[in-house]
């Protein structure tokens, strides 16, 4: 996955295109770089590693590029090639005449450049783009028109894509196109942007036109022509978009990671405001369209998603089988895509996604729809591809996340899967007026119990920092909160680099009880309810083989003072909804773990913020 950039209008474009490709450095910053428009020819820009190496290359060059207003840059996330200067976007055709810059991955590249290379191609990188860049300039050749090269290209082009085009014989256009891969237009008065994402164009427009697949954009200083596959000229459907550029700020906080674990009440409530109106009245989700005789007709559902996405769905088969009494299937996407899909009408398949482009996620839904399966879609991004697939939508309303490790859209999938799960259960009828009073009241008193944790992090801080130089780390839970084990392992992974690992307690004395000894942290959550005494039997066994013990609790026994080093206190809650709150002390002890090992925290290594390609 990478993120593409594109200008064209009366400002200086080297800023437009820096400060873009800045918003977008989640997506990938293995390199970078920009091509702009000059005098005579179009002037490239690379560099390898993060986005101020390139803006330090920029530096040098500044006399060229101060008079341009036509360019486009790319950020990288390695895919074919080594992350080095060569393989960085743009690439260009042998004449250095043509320059482009992709997102996503050619699946017939191979026999693209074999093609290319006996009409005379020379290539100078190990790239899938560049055979791209080589197969346009020679119809271009033919054509001498850039629209129509594009056009005729991508019928000859597999896989997934998002290009932005220009040439130097075309000193006023930029063309683009996408397929499988996110791509939108921002408008603006006599300038047109071009992005992967909503963040590149923000801070300078609020208008902007999504493409469809297989759509192809031309844009001047002071026109937008949109054209089909085939060359026939569609309408233009622009909108204003949703978001704000304070979004973008870090608000004081040192990291955005640590401003999005703050936002974590305030995202519940977004994402209950007009669904949980009380605890009396029932679920209002007007853009799920699953009524009483669907939900009669299901045999059961599938839940399909991929790294921290998953982790909220396996709590979301919990709660579903335990509100609903159907039986949930989870699958990762990854494997999901490349074996028989079984599933047909009677199935109810659950996409659930931060971005909504996740390329194995997207397959997978729309594998899943060919077969007659209604498809809901839990996402972050009611723009996106997936969301246009759906039948059914949850918009989880956490904003723009940027910090590479899920924060805030985890706790927001997790309150959706709760809400769905409320609302199927009250059209089926599975739970008692009582029950569904009862856990709709605390609910709504959740954003206030994570506040009480966030203004007490003092504790969390300290065994943070106590257990910071380890090289291993194991996280042990039953029941619901295991899949909390696994998130809080993944979270100090991605960040911190260390060997975390989530277990089912009870699986420890099965294998992984070896890896026990005086060096090993074992972190419980311990939260009250049926499987307490069980997790509190099992630390017991971790404990009397010397690992050194931390418990997750909200309970008050005396005798964990003897079995733990560091007790993480957090506010009382029903068992049914503990993965709630148990997370956000793990998500800190993440945080405080990588920040004080002088970690990059918002942009761990060899990690995108979403995997747009399978």
């Amino acid at each position: 996955m990478c993120g593409i950039v594109g200008y064209i209008g009366t400002r200086q474009v080297v800023d437009i295109l820096l400060n873009g490709l800045e918003q977008l450095e989640y997506r990938g910053y293995d390199s970078a770089g920009v091509a702009v428009m000059g005098e005579n020819k179009i002037n490239i820009y690379k560099a390898e590693g993060k986005l101020e190496n390139l803006s330090s290359e920029l530096l040098i060059h500044k006399d060229e590029y101060k008079n341009s207003t036509l360019g486009i840059g790319h950020i990288r996330w390695a895919t074919h090639g080594a992350p080095n200067v060569i393989n960085a976007h743009p690439h260009t055709c042998n004449c250095g005449r043509l320059v482009i810059v992709h997102n996503g991955i050619i699946e017939n590249y191979k026999e693209l450049k074999a093609e290319l290379e006996k009409k005379g191609a020379k290539f100078r990188s190990q790239t899938d783009t560049e055979a791209v860049a080589h197969l346009i300039a020679y119809i271009y050749n033919d054509t001498k028109d850039l629209t129509e090269a594009v056009r005729l290209a991508t019928k000859k082009i597999e896989g997934a894509y998002a290009l932005c085009v220009m040439h130097s014989d075309k000193k006023d256009e930029l063309v683009a196109t996408k397929r499988n891969a996110p791509l939108l237009v921002g408008v603006g008065d006599d300038e047109y942007f071009v992005a992967s994402d909503v963040p590149a164009i923000i801070p300078y427009t609020k208008r902007a036109m999504y493409l469809n697949d297989n759509q192809i954009v031309t844009l001047t200083r002071n026109d937008m022509t949109l054209i089909d596959a085939e060359g026939k000229e569609l309408p233009k459907k622009v909108e204003t978009l949703p978001w704000e550029p304070v979004a973008l700020s870090k608000m004081g906080y040192k990291h955005f990671m640590l401003k999005e674990i703050h936002e974590q009440p305030d995202v519940i409530r977004n994402v209950l405001v007009g669904k949980l109106h009380s605890a009396q009245t029932p679920i209002k989700l007007d853009e799920v369209k699953l009524n009483k005789d669907t939900l009669k007709n299901l045999n059961r559902i599938q839940i399909i998603a991929c790294g921290t996405s998953l982790h909220a769905a396996m709590i979301g088969k919990y709660i579903i089988e335990d509100f609903c009494g159907i039986s949930v299937d989870i699958e990762a996407s990854s494997e999901y895509i490349y074996r028989k899909t079984v599933t047909d009408e009677h199935t109810l398949v659950i996409g659930v996604s931060q971005s909504g482009e996740t390329a194995d996620t997207l397959t997978a839904i729309k594998q899943a729809k060919a077969k007659g399966s209604h498809v809901l879609i839990i996402t972050n991004r009611p723009d996106s591809a997936m969301a246009r697939e759906a039948d059914s939508l949850i918009p989880v309303n956490a904003g723009i996340e940027v910090s590479v490790a899920a924060t805030k859209s985890y706790i927001a999938q997790l309150v959706s899967f709760y809400l769905l799960a409320i609302y199927m259960a009250e059209i089926k009828n599975t739970m008692s007026s009582k029950a569904l009073y009862e856990i709709k009241s605390e609910m709504m008193l959740v954003p206030q119990k994570i506040e009480q944790i966030l203004s007490h992090k003092e504790t969390i801080k300290q065994c943070a920092q106590h257990y910071a130089n380890t090289k291993d780390f194991i996280y042990v839970a039953r029941g619901i909160n295991y899949p909390t084990a696994l998130e809080g392992a993944l979270k100090l992974k991605e960040i911190s680099y260390i060997n975390a690992t989530g277990y089912p307690a009870g699986e420890l004395k099965h294998g992984p009880i070896a890896m026990l000894d005086e060096s090993m942290p074992v972190l419980s959550i311990l939260m009250k309810g049926s499987v307490y005494e069980k997790l509190l039997s099992n630390s017991e066994e971790a404990k009397a083989r010397n690992a050194r013990m931390i418990a997750l609790t909200n309970s008050k026994d005396e005798k964990l003072k003897d079995l733990f080093e560091y007790i993480i206190e957090v506010p009382d809650i029903q068992e049914l909804l503990s993965p709630l709150i148990a997370m956000i002390p793990l998500q800190l002890i993440a945080y405080y773990i990588a920040e004080y090992l002088g970690k990059d925290v918002d942009q761990p290594r060899n990690l995108a913020k979403s995997v747009t390609v399978e």
